[in-house]
């Protein structure tokens, strides 16, 4: 069975001091999900989510194709204290760290299509592998951009094309705070038009994702109850 993606690479080997203190989560890790990993860490253990990431998305393609989408993910400063907590972040090694620490995350991030999730209709629309990964640090958050190129040139359609990006066990909220935060290519723009579509969970299923212990096992349909997604309207031609 595959097994899902777990941070316990982001975060990496906590200092001594860590260690003795979450010995029982980090026994408890494996084969979980990325949000459990950071839920050891948090400081409120009964409410989803645990761990908050704040997305710019840009669509990519010229003339009628889309070609791909360049990501930026900005962690809240809790989870990236403990992303740095007992690496060497020095002026002398911090790029390097940085790097390793890119590489870990897109590396896991590959065996869950990289949370991202790009249909036309139902279809889904295939990647390649992940390029140009690299960490950057704005004052107490952490900084992952990355291009993520299609398998192959899609055509815009009408309406059909949509694009959404979250953790499926909602232990992580992934959202795009205003409608500038996706952005077309100037190319696909002239063509077409996004529309940032809020979730409208019920007040039952609230409810359950606040209730929800540390010990409960994922519940992989939570996420996309609270996800946003993405609409692309397009001309059907491309524009002149």
């Amino acid at each position: 069975m595959k097994q899902p993606f777990i941070l316990i690479d982001v975060i990496n080997r906590l200092s001594t001091r860590y260690v003795s203190r979450f010995s029982t989560c980090f026994r408890s890790l494996k084969g979980l999900t990325v949000g459990l990993a950071l839920l050891c860490f948090a400081p409120n253990l009964y409410a989803h989510p645990h761990s908050w990431i704040e997305m710019k998305t840009h669509i990519e393609g010229e003339n009628g194709m889309i070609t791909g989408l360049s990501m930026e993910w900005s962690f809240d400063a809790m989870t990236s204290m403990y992303m740095l907590d007992g690496e060497d972040v020095s002026a002398d090694t911090e790029t390097e760290t940085f790097k390793k620490l890119a590489a870990s995350v897109i590396e896991n991030m590959m065996y869950e299509h990289y949370f991202t999730y790009f249909y036309d209709g139902e279809e889904p629309i295939k990647y390649q592998v992940v390029e140009n990964a690299k960490f950057e640090r704005d004052k107490a958050k952490m900084v992952l951009t990355f291009d993520l190129p299609l398998s192959k040139p899609k055509p815009v359609t009408r309406n059909s094309l949509r694009v959404l990006i979250f953790d499926p066990s909602y232990f992580v909220d992934m959202s795009w705070l205003s409608n500038s935060d996706v952005t077309l290519s100037p190319e696909l723009a002239r063509q077409c038009h996004l529309e940032l579509i809020e979730p409208n969970p019920t007040p039952e299923q609230m409810s359950y994702a606040m209730s929800l212990p540390v010990d409960a096992d994922p519940d992989n349909t939570l996420g996309q109850l609270f996800t946003q997604s993405v609409e692309l309207h397009c001309a059907a031609v491309p524009a002149s």
